[in-house]
């Protein structure tokens, strides 16, 4: 039961890559309907969801993928997560750098560095701690955290230009080797900022053992609903003081934002397990067995069109591979707003294919 009930995690990994792939390539940032772009500082948009559903997944799968260790830390646990976290993290920086490598001013952090910090510190925890003492851990990242961004920077706790997630990254690594998408150095997947996306993936780790330990689907079901639903309820009414922040990663997100992937789970697992409708879903599955190669591949085919491709539009003009195909392909189809959706639909399209090759060969790339 256990192992059909992981087709509709993958289902959810599926939508969330394609989701990711939408979100992330539009034909141009000057023209995306607003529930794709992320909320400008506080807030929560359908955007907002993508990372916290990709990190709650990583935690469900780490239910299962670590059952085969007994509790405690050994040395072969230990050289496992190590190593797994230490790719993801090189890997990020990889994407970053590329593909002019210039680490003078290079981003030091950024979605697959998440990744990796969430993850190790979650698999650590996971080896040594039961599950009570894990809820435990998680309750006191969540109060913790809005505790340090209170008292670190009383004067103005969660606001863009002042709040201790800032001061602690610049002091880190200097300004120069922040995100600049602000308007100023600021980094959204900054190292302080990772300690509560740990309990993202708890919430994921949590999920997972219901779904093994309770036996029937609709009690699974009916649990995830309940919990996802309490999560939500108790993220709102705290964000009136602690706001729901994607770039925070604040407390108040990580119940809002995990809630609702264990609400989401929960009617894939009813769509799919329970009424068996499983054909719409096929292509999200194709996605959702080589998930982060295929995000890897995209950031680098992005970067590669962007940079390196040099194309005459049009007017004559020598733009990149990326513009030229959105003001010369996709706009004139649709007109600037919809070419721009279209742009990024075709994009999903393209990697689908990619992955449905992949899964088809039987080729799954474990990262």
């Amino acid at each position: 039961m256990a192992a059909q009930r992981l087709i509709a995690l993958d289902v959810m990994r599926g939508l969330t890559i394609a989701l990711m792939i939408m979100v992330n390539t539009p034909g141009s940032w000057s023209y995306v309907y607003p529930p794709l772009l992320h909320a400008n500082w506080h807030g929560c948009t359908p955007t907002d969801l993508v990372f916290p559903f990709f990190l709650f997944i990583v935690g469900v799968s780490m239910w299962f993928s670590f059952k085969k260790f007994d509790k405690g830390i050994t040395k072969k646990s230990l050289l496992k997560v190590l190593k797994r976290a230490l790719i993801l993290f090189l890997l990020g920086v990889f994407l970053n750098a590329f593909p002019n490598f210039n680490f003078e001013k290079l981003r030091l952090f950024g979605v697959l560095q998440r990744i990796s910090i969430a993850y190790l510190i979650g698999a650590l925890l996971y080896l040594q701690f039961n599950y009570k003492q894990l809820l435990g851990i998680f309750t006191g990242i969540l109060i913790s955290y809005w505790g340090i961004l209170f008292f670190g920077s009383p004067e103005g706790p969660y606001e863009l230009t002042s709040n201790f997630v800032l001061k602690v990254d610049k002091f880190l690594f200097g300004e120069i080797h922040l995100y600049k998408g602000f308007g100023i150095p600021f980094d959204p997947e900054g190292f302080l900022s990772s300690i509560p996306a740990v309990a993202t993936l708890l919430l994921g780790y949590f999920s997972g053992r219901i779904i093994e330990l309770t036996g029937n689907i609709i009690q699974v079901i009916k649990k995830l609903l309940l919990i996802g639903a309490i999560a939500v309820f108790v993220g709102f009414i705290w964000s009136f003081a602690f706001p729901i922040n994607k770039a925070l990663w604040t407390s108040t997100y990580v119940l809002y934002s995990g809630g609702l992937a264990m609400v989401f789970l929960a009617f894939l697992l009813w769509i799919i397990d329970v009424h068996h409708f499983k054909k719409w879903a096929t292509s999200f599955l194709h996605f959702g067995t080589n998930p982060l190669a295929i995000y890897i591949f995209s950031g680098i085919y992005v970067k590669t069109i962007i940079y390196l491709i040099k194309v005459k539009n049009s007017q004559g003009e020598l733009v990149s591979g990326y513009n030229y195909l959105f003001t010369d392909v996709f706009a004139p189809i649709a007109g600037n707003m919809n070419g721009s959706l279209l742009f990024a639909i075709a994009h999903i399209i393209f990697f689908w294919f990619i992955t449905y090759v992949l899964y088809k060969r039987k080729i799954f790339i474990k990262i």
